[in-house]
C-alpha cells in the first residue's frame, strides 16, 4: 500500500530552530492534515516525546506518524550503546504502528555546522566502512526482531552522501539493513537518482522525494558553503517545481515496477519566509499523486 507524507521541516526546521520558528505548531499539521491531504507525517523537533501524546496530536488532524530520524552513533558506541539508546525512539515508533526506523550516523557529520563546509564531510576508508556496516547490521537485526525494518538515510555532510558510499554501505550490510532512498540527496552527492535507484531498489524500504535546484547546490560546492547556507539559499524544493532537476516520474516507475510498498515522503526543507510551505507542499503532493497513477503505483 502507498501511503503519502511529508515532514515539518518544510515548516520548522530540525538543524536550526530558528529557521520557521515563528510558524505556529497547529499550523503545521492543520496545513500538512487539513488542507493539504498527506497520510501521515514524519517527526519533528515541535512533536511531544511521549509515544501516546504523539499519536493523539497527529491523529487530531488526520495524520498517522510515519517514522522519524534516528541519529546513531555507532562509529563512537557499541551495538548495545546502541540499542540502549534506542529505546525511547523505538517506543514511540511501535506504539505509533511505524514500520522503518530511519538511521543515520551522526558521529561525526557536519550538516547541523554553520561553520563547515559541506565539502568537508567525514569519509570512510574501506575498512572504516565493512566495520561500520558490521555494526548497522547488527542493530539492524536487533530492530528486526522488535518489529522494525532500518532504513538507512544517505545525507549531506556525512559518511554515506556519494552513490561510491551508498555502494559501499549496501556491500557492507546484510538483509536486515536497507535503505531509505532519497531522490535530492542522491543528486545532490553527485549520483544519478535513476541509476543508484535502479541498483538498490530491491533494499528500499522507504522513499524521500527531494527535489534540488542545481544551480544552487553546484555554489554550494563552488563556494564551500555548509548545508544550512545551503537549505537558506534554496537548495532544496519538491517535486513538480520547475526549478528542481530530479524527475521523478521514472524513479516512481521504478518503485511500481519492484512492487514497492510503503510510503513516500516529501521531505525538502526551505525557508518558510520565501517559499510558503501551504503552496509547495501542495505542489509536490498533486505532482506525486499524479505521477503515480501514470505509472501504476497505486495506492492499495
Amino acid at each position: 500500500m502507498i501511503l503519502f507524507g511529508t515532514n515539518p521541516i518544510a515548516w520548522a526546521n530540525d538543524d536550526d530552530q530558528r529557521i520557521g520558528a515563528d510558524i505556529p505548531t497547529a499550523r503545521i499539521l492543520d496545513e500538512a492534515g487539513r488542507q493539504i491531504g498527506f497520510d501521515g507525517i514524519e517527526n519533528g523537533h515541535r512533536w511531544p516525546d511521549d509515544p501516546a501524546a504523539l499519536k493523539a496530536l497527529l491523529g487530531g488532524y488526520g495524520l498517522r506518524f510515519v517514522s522519524g530520524w534516528y541519529s546513531t552513533e555507532l562509529l563512537l558506541r557499541s551495538v548495545e550503546e546502541e540499542i540502549s539508546a534506542v529505546q525511547p525512539h523505538l517506543a514511540k515508533l511501535k506504539h505509533n504502528g511505524c514500520k522503518v526506523c530511519i538511521v543515520c550516523e551522526c558521529s561525526n557529520a557536519v550538516h547541523g555546522r554553520p561553520d563547515v563546509a559541506v565539502n568537508d564531510r567525514p569519509r570512510l576508508t574501506g575498512a572504516g566502512m565493512a566495520a561500520f556496516g558490521a555494526k548497522l547490521e547488527a542493530f539492524a537485526q536487533y530492530l528486526a526482531g522488535e518489529g522494525i525494518t532500518l532504513v538507512y538515510h544517505h545525507h549531506m555532510g556525512t559518511v554515506v552522501e556519494s552513490p561510491e558510499d551508498i555502494d559501499a554501505l549496501m556491500a557492507a550490510t546484510g538483509p536486515a539493513t536497507h535503505l531509505l532512498f532519497d531522490a535530492g540527496h542522491c543528486a545532490f552527492g553527485g549520483g544519478d537518482p535513476v541509476a543508484v535507484l535502479t541498483r538498490h531498489v530491491g533494499r528500499v524500504r522507504h522513499f524521500h522525494a527531494k527535489n534540488i535546484r542545481p544551480g544552487i547546490t553546484a555554489r554550494v560546492r563552488a563556494e564551500g558553503l555548509s548545508f544550512l547556507q545551503g537549505v537558506l539559499a534554496g537548495a532544496f524544493t519538491v517535486p513538480g517545481d520547475q526549478e528542481g532537476a530530479v524527475d521523478f516520474k521514472p524513479l516512481l516507475q521504478i518503485l511500481a515496477d519492484a512492487g514497492y510498498d510503503g510510503w513516500i515522503v516529501i521531505e525538502a526543507e526551505q525557508d518558510p519566509k520565501l517559499r510558503n510551505p501551504l503552496l509547495y507542499q501542495t505542489l509536490g503532493l498533486a505532482t506525486l499523486k499524479r505521477l503515480a497513477r501514470e505509472v501504476g503505483l497505486e495506492r492499495g
